[in-house]
């Protein structure tokens, strides 16, 4: 490339995409959009939010010229996604957090097997659904309706980096964490087929997945759940 040199100011927010270096030039062709650019210097455009020239508010489709000072802005949070209920798609590598999603009641599709970024892709835009991800390739993919980075690998800073990103309707205990399906109240003779003794014996309160049938009741785990919960529903309640 040899063309305009811009300079490039980025948000801090975006230092893990530039190998911390907020402060460049870049070196344009003269004809790609400054949003190409950006995304050229390692930035996916989900994570950008106000683009700036020279003070001034642009446009992605903005052609720089040289000489340009330009400022990339992160998104604002709680960052809005118009157009359609919110709801996530993510990928393979994020099974907990689908989950945990899903434990909250977030409409939350997920893919447990690696069916390759042009499909996730195609997902994302046939469902309207933001995609979720940590594959900077996939979240660069013109055809995703909506799309955002998970920073962290923690399972509990990535619920919360999404909590607080994009403030979701909590409604716990209503989806399946397997399916995703909306649950309903059963009766124990609905779901004997699943119990075995000592939980037959020992419960007497069940849900099932209308999707996939699966039962859930308050077992083991059932207090680790409710934590997870709690802690959701006491910085992201509405």
């Amino acid at each position: 490339m040899n063309g305009p040199e811009i300079h490039v100011e980025f948000a801090p927010e975006l230092a893990l995409f530039v190998q911390r270096r907020p402060h460049r030039t870049l070196v344009t062709d003269g004809v790609s959009s400054l949003g190409h650019a950006v995304e050229s210097a390692g930035v996916p455009l989900t994570e950008v939010g106000t683009l700036r020239v020279d003070g001034r508010e642009v446009p992605a489709s903005y052609v720089p010229a040289a000489g340009d000072r330009v400022h990339v802005g992160t998104v604002e949070r709680p960052q809005r996604v118009p157009g359609a209920p919110l709801r996530f798609l993510l990928d393979v590598h994020l099974g907990t957090l689908a989950r945990r999603l899903r434990l909250l009641g977030v409409d939350t599709a997920y893919e447990s097997t690696d069916i390759g970024d042009p499909a996730l892709a195609a997902l994302s835009a046939a469902e309207k659904r933001v995609m979720l991800s940590r594959d900077r390739g996939l979240l660069r993919r013109r055809e995703l309706w909506s799309g955002a980075y998970v920073y962290s690998t923690s399972p509990e800073d990535q619920l919360r980096d999404v909590l607080e990103r994009f403030r979701p309707e909590l409604r716990p205990w209503t989806r399946c964490t397997a399916c995703n399906g909306l649950l309903k109240e059963a009766t124990k003779e609905e779901v004997a087929d699943q119990l075995r003794g000592g939980t037959q014996r020992s419960y007497d309160v069940f849900a099932q997945c209308r999707n996939c049938g699966r039962a859930y009741w308050k077992g083991a785990h059932h207090e680790q759940l409710v934590a997870i919960v709690e802690r959701a529903l006491a910085e992201f309640a509405s």
